[in-house]
């Protein structure tokens, strides 16, 4: 929401710049209106556009440690999940109690306007309802009724109620109640105050234009020039207005515009293509239900897969693993739980087959083995079996060669290191592998914070991270892989915190040992 907002501003920016530097001085006033109405509406909808032909794809790169080695340690998958519920963030309360404060003005406002009625003289004419104020030199219309200082009346007055008449007919209270509209939605934005500044001041353009016509311009010029009292409400078209008289006596002395200068309106066509092309481009970072989905899809699509296609699959899963145990404990108002990977198939293929499995079952208590649903059942399992097969075969003769390979008398992973890392803390215990796991999982559990930012913006995921435990016992090289920054952010905080451990040896020497673990991010 946060870049959305940024996008409609940046936007707005620049349509006001092409607006301020090429078209304010133009005499095109009916063409100004439609272009500031029309490319404030724009600059609203065009952050949502996404064109396809447009779209860029910026792959994200994982650089560093070898990709077998991203959760091969088959250790906890710690899950951090968001169990308070919804909550009112300080940046909510600040938004929502701007709109309030601005709804409130606006009413005040109205109820001005609704008193001046009340307490003034109404004569009904047939296109508009005039209202006398008493002692007053006002002169405004809002909808159809004018507003009108008795003071006024003694001067040359219908020339003004020609005036607001013309902003009765053309609807220009219902431009001046969208911008007041927009600035209670979009309090926290200035540039929604300069278009209501830029549309009212046309307003008054576009009707001086209509009057000089038909009176005198020297006599409507010097009505202008006069001082009168005025009412400081941001909906209403008001006559006098001291700000606007000496632009609106300007632009009445200025030659109109040539038709050629209309070209000047193309400018904007440039513009918004640069702008859908902004809108339009993402960076592609799959989420995992991302790649579970595409992985489910290929199955689906497949009677019998080859061999080349299985490699293709158990690519896409070798950093999808752990099975997340959904009862843990709520630690500080968050959810921690923990569960061990069962293989090294992806989850959505382990939870697909054992759901075809309980539907198998429960298929069989009122049909036979022949009946197609059971067959069609049947085919899936195999398919879903020979993949989770070929992995589990795969794993067990690629890794260990792959492992053969990588080590080195200076790095060797987890799995295979000779002694391994030593928690602080486990130094007697029976299991150290164990007690290492567990005081892994009580460090995230203590130290972790869910970003509000992410939070916000609904962000969750699985962060996947890689670090080195050094010969000298210290964490050094973090490396994430994840669904958002913010998330990768969080868990590399949280690794840094790690306290020095007594390091791993190889053949009795010490070695730097990179160790691996899934972090998930869960909102409800």
């Amino acid at each position: 929401m946060i870049q959305y907002i940024l996008e409609c501003i940046a936007f707005q920016l620049l349509f006001l710049v092409i607006y301020d530097f090429f078209l304010k001085r133009e005499t095109f006033f009916q063409w100004n209106r439609v272009y500031l109405l029309g490319t404030f509406l724009l600059s609203l909808i065009l952050p949502w556009v996404k064109i396809e032909a447009f779209k860029q794809q910026v792959p994200q790169t994982f650089a560093g440690y070898p990709d077998f080695l991203w959760n091969l340690n088959a250790v906890q998958v710690v899950t951090i999940e968001d169990s308070l519920g919804w909550q009112l963030t300080w940046q909510e309360g600040i938004f929502y109690s701007g709109m309030f404060l601005a709804l409130l003005f606006f009413v005040f406002k109205l109820r001005q306007v609704y008193l001046l009625k009340k307490h003034g003289e109404q004569v009904q004419f047939p296109n508009f309802t005039q209202v006398i104020i008493t002692n007053s030199s006002i002169a405004f219309s809002f909808f159809k009724s004018i507003f009108i200082g008795d003071k006024v009346l003694k001067m040359k007055h219908d020339t003004i109620i020609e005036h607001e008449l013309v902003h009765i007919r053309q609807g220009h209270t219902w431009d001046l109640l969208f911008f007041e509209l927009m600035r209670i939605i979009g309090w926290f934005n200035p540039l929604v105050y300069v278009y209501q500044n830029r549309v009212s001041e046309l307003h008054e353009f576009i009707a001086d234009a209509h009057v000089a016509k038909e009176d005198k311009s020297e006599q409507y010029q010097q009505l202008l020039s006069q001082v009168f009292q005025t009412e400081h409400i941001s909906f209403i078209n008001q006559f006098f207005t001291k700000s606007l008289i000496k632009k609106r006596i300007v632009m009445l002395q200025k030659s109109k515009s040539k038709k050629v200068f209309q070209l000047k309106y193309l400018l904007l066509l440039p513009l918004v293509f640069g702008m859908l092309v902004y809108s339009s481009c993402k960076q592609e970072k799959e989420s995992l239900e991302q790649r579970l989905e595409s992985l489910n899809q290929e199955i689906e699509q497949k009677d019998s897969l080859t061999s080349e296609e299985m490699d293709k699959i158990a690519k896409m899963t070798q950093t999808m693993l752990g099975k997340v145990n959904e009862s843990a404990p709520i630690v500080n108002g968050w959810k921690v739980s923990a569960g061990i990977s069962e293989n090294q198939n992806s989850p959505s293929v382990v939870i697909r087959y054992n759901q075809l499995v309980n539907e198998r079952k429960r298929l069989l208590k009122s049909a036979n083995e022949n009946n197609p649903m059971i067959v069609n059942l049947d085919n899936e399992l195999k398919k879903l079996k020979a993949l989770v097969d070929y992995e589990d075969k795969k794993n067990a003769t690629t890794v260990k060669s792959e492992l053969k390979e990588y080590s080195d008398d200076t790095e060797v992973p987890f799995a295979v290191v000779d002694e391994a890392p030593i928690f602080p803390g486990c130094e007697d215990a029976a299991d150290k592998l164990t007690c290492f796991n567990d005081k892994i999982q009580l460090h995230i559990s203590k130290n972790f914070s869910y970003p509000k930012a992410a939070q916000d913006a609904n962000i969750e995921g699985r962060v996947s991270t890689m670090f080195m435990i050094t010969s000298e016992g210290v964490i050094d090289n973090i490396e994430m892989r994840g669904p958002d920054k913010l998330l990768e952010d969080e868990v590399e905080r949280i690794i840094k915190k790690l306290p020095k451990m007594t390091p791993g040896k190889q053949r009795g020497e010490n070695v730097n040992v990179p160790f691996s673990i899934p972090v998930n991010f869960k909102l409800q």
